[in-house]
């Protein structure tokens, strides 16, 4: 029996320099350095998956744990999938601030930004990214 890997593919997330700094920023002021950041995805939103984060002290035994410039990124199986090659920045506007992903992994965005429809989710029948109910 011969195995052979065509391609081998690391799965990752990246986060931009102001998304590292308001990472940091963050875990200074809540008094917790030595935590990371939890990005997952969640069934739900106005496009039927949404983005979360927290901070968590330590990644569970199967996450995928990614660390940028001294920031750690905890990211379960399940997410990697929705979630691989995505990255994440930190924009701060005259309408406030906030994280933003841009993924490959989506075909719509809800005008929000916090929700997606990912590819090959047919079985989804809600809104798409046209009719967003988060007020935006």
């Amino acid at each position: 029996m011969d195995i052979q890997l065509d391609q081998v593919q690391t799965e990752t997330v990246y986060l931009t320099d102001a998304a590292v700094d308001t990472v940091r920023n963050l875990l200074v002021q809540k008094n917790v350095p030595d935590y990371g950041l939890r990005v997952f995805v969640a069934g739900g939103g106005c496009s039927g998956m949404q983005y979360g984060m927290a901070l968590e002290a330590e990644a569970r035994s199967y996450d995928h744990v990614i660390e940028q410039n001294g920031v750690k990124i905890f990211i379960d199986p399940t997410s990697m999938m929705y979630l691989n090659q995505a990255t994440i920045d930190y924009v701060d506007s005259i309408m406030g601030g906030g994280f933003k992903i841009e993924n490959p992994n989506a075909v719509t965005s809800c005008g929000c930004g916090t929700s997606f429809k990912a590819k090959g989710d047919s079985g989804y029948s809600g809104a798409s990214g046209g009719g967003c109910g988060c007020g935006n």
